[in-house]
């Protein structure tokens, strides 16, 4: 049973990658001045080639005959859209007024972490574990990611007119447009000629996003430790956020499963509902936080959040997917 679970956590990626995000933390307590902005490596051009790098390459990932299958099943993907970019949001705006217990500047990160697009990788492999609709899962979870780059800003420049965080719309959909959407839609355009060149080595392509994520959020946290960001908060904070984004997962899950029996959902459709609906991207809320809050100080306060319920979608989904999966 414990060997059948490491395995399903590691086909989501809770491995290295995890634990280099806990080293890349680590490192920036140990040496907050080598990732802060008075350390000599360039870090900003570094990490601006890198996320361009990462999207030319899920653009090339992309095949656009699996996105066409996925189109055919409109009410599941209107769902999943709405879920993802409304109901999930319209939860956490609902409840967040309540939680005393949690300080305002990790408030901001849980409301950021509610708009975010669904991951991936995560969403497809358990849906694929649980005997769902792939193909569905597949045109879902891409197209969250690219409207991502325009609902989120969206939805941030209007959340965040009560918060000491000034964000224009415009001017952060343009930037995000150049990091984010010009690579993936220059590696979707390559995708027939370069995807079979670089299909055998995709195992090792990811470690170039994992990379790039785990150096953002070193910059981050070590901008943070070196202005002493988190130094006002208790040790117990963070088993606090991470009890809240734990029963928010179930929350939104809960929330899914009610509208998939009132919709009469088929199993397949609702076992893709679940998985993609309740899923936040770690690389996306990265790479687009470092866009919204451009001081990286304030990034590591939002990042913690989102950190924490990625750590926790995982660990649960996976459970989730495995006992789905003998279902049928």
């Amino acid at each position: 049973m414990i060997n059948k679970l490491a395995k399903t956590l590691n086909k989501v990626g809770i491995n290295g990658f995890l634990l280099g995000l806990f080293a890349a933390i680590f490192l920036a307590w140990l040496f907050p001045f080598a990732g802060s902005n008075q350390s000599p490596v360039p870090w900003k051009p570094i990490i601006n080639v890198g996320i361009g790098l990462v999207f030319f390459l899920y653009g090339v990932k992309l095949d656009p005959a699996q996105l066409k299958v996925g189109l055919k099943n409109w009410k599941l993907h209107v769902l999943i859209q709405l879920t993802t970019f409304v109901v999930f949001p319209l939860i956490v705006l609902a409840i967040v007024p309540y939680l005393s217990w949690i300080d305002e500047d990790f408030r901001l990160g849980i409301t950021y972490l509610s708009v975010l697009p669904s991951t991936v990788s995560a969403s497809v492999v358990m849906v694929s574990i649980a005997n769902g609709n792939i193909p569905g899962a597949i045109f879902n979870a891409s197209i969250s990611s690219l409207l991502g780059v325009v609902i989120t800003p969206f939805w941030m420049g209007f959340l965040v007119d009560s918060t000491d965080v000034q964000m224009d719309f415009l001017p952060t959909l343009g930037e995000l447009s150049i990091k984010v959407l010009l690579p993936v839609i220059v590696g979707i355009f390559l995708h027939s000629w370069l995807f079979p060149k670089i299909e055998k080595h995709l195992s090792a392509l990811k470690y170039i996003d994992q990379t790039v994520i785990m150096i953002i959020v070193f910059t981050s946290f070590a901008q943070s430790f070196s202005q002493d960001v988190f130094s006002p908060y208790k040790s117990s904070v963070l088993l606090e956020i991470g009890a809240t984004m734990l029963a928010l997962f179930f929350l939104v899950w809960l929330v899914i499963e009610i509208l998939c029996r009132l919709l009469r959902f088929s199993w397949e459709d609702r076992v893709t509902a679940l998985f993609c609906g309740s899923k936040k991207s770690l690389v996306q809320g990265v790479v687009i936080g470092k866009v919204i809050f451009p001081d990286p100080a304030t990034l590591g306060l939002v990042l913690l959040p989102l950190m924490l319920y990625h750590i926790q979608q995982l660990i649960a989904g996976s459970i989730i997917a495995s006992r789905f999966s003998k279902k049928i």
